[in-house]
C-alpha cells in the first residue's frame, strides 16, 4: 500500500486548533522543513510543540511562533530565538523546558506504549517540582511521563512507499522518537523509492509508524551557524 502524496497540505487535514505536533530535527539539522510551512499555511493555532529547540527567527518551528500559532514549547535548548525569547518574557508563550535525554525517553517511551519511567536527571532541581521521586538502591529517582502527540512531522533521507525510512547520519536526531510518538505521521523525504529497494538491514525505522511521505523538491537546509577559518595565505 502505498503512503504517498502529492499535495503535503491534504495530510494536515485533521490538525486542529488546541493539539500536540512532535517536530524532529536538531538545530536546523534534519528539520521537516516542509511540514512546518504547511501548518503555518493552514494557520492553526493554539499549538503544543514539542521539540528539542524551535529553530530560529526566521526558519524552523520560529516560522510558526512568528505567526503565534504555538501557545506552548517542550524543549531542551531555546537559546538562539529571539522571537522565543520575546513572546517567552510577556507571557504569550508557555514554556516548558525539559532535559534533553528526559526528552528523548519521553518520546521513546511515548512510542514504546510506557507510560512513565525514573531517572536521576532533575532530581533536586526545579524540574522535580511537583514530581513523584521514588528510591532505588539507595538512590533518589525522578519519575517522568511519556510524551504522545497527534501528529508528527519529520524528515528522513529517504522512504519506500510503505514508508521505511532511513535518516542521513546525525540528522536522524529526534525524527525517529516523534514518528514513533505521534498518531499521525508525516514524513518528507528527499528520496523515494519502491519497496523492496532498501535493505532490511538499513532501514532505520519501519513504515508501521509512518502514515504519509511527501516526496520534497527542495530543501534549503540552512546553516544555523557557519564557522569558517581564514586562509593562510603565509
Amino acid at each position: 500500500m502505498s503512503k504517498v502524496i502529492t499535495d503535503i497540505n491534504s495530510a494536515f487535514a485533521g490538525l486542529e486548533d488546541g493539539m500536540t505536533v512532535l517536530a524532529g530535527g536538531f538545530g536546523l539539522c534534519g528539520i521537516p522543513e516542509h511540514g512546518i510551512e504547511a501548518i503555518r499555511a493552514k494557520g492553526t493555532k493554539g499549538l503544543t510543540v514539542v521539540s528539542n529547540n524551535c529553530g530560529v527567527d526566521d526558519f524552523g518551528l520560529g516560522r510558526l511562533l512568528e505567526n503565534k500559532q504555538i501557545d506552548k514549547m517542550i524543549s531542551s535548548y531555546v537559546g538562539e530565538n529571539k522571537i522565543f525569547e520575546q513572546q517567552f518574557i510577556s507571557g504569550e508563550l508557555n514554556v516548558e523546558l525539559t532535559p534533553q535525554g528526559t526528552l528523548a525517553e519521553k518520546l521513546r517511551a511515548g512510542g514504546a506504549g510506557i507510560p512513565a519511567f525514573y531517572t536521576k536527571t532533575g532530581v533536586g532541581t526545579l524540574i522535580a517540582e511537583d514530581k513523584e521521586t521514588r528510591d532505588f538502591d539507595g538512590e533518589t529517582y525522578l519519575m517522568e511521563r511519556a510524551i504522545k502527540g497527534d501528529f508528527g512531522i519529520v524528515k528522513a533521507q529517504k522512504a519506500d512507499t510503505f514508508g521505511n525510512l532511513v535518516f542521513e547520519k546525525t540528522a536522524r536526531n529526534f525524527n525517529p522518537l516523534c514518528a514513533m510518538a505521534a498518531k499521525t505521521t508525516i514524513v518528507e523525504v528527499e528520496e523515494l523509492v519502491e519497496v523492496g529497494e532498501i535493505a532490511p538491514d538499513d532501514v532505520h525505522l519501519s513504515g508501521v509508524y509512518v502514515d504519509y511521505i511527501y516526496h520534497g523538491a527542495h530543501f534549503e537546509k540552512r546553516i544555523e551557524k557557519r564557522t569558517v577559518k581564514e586562509a593562510n595565505h603565509g
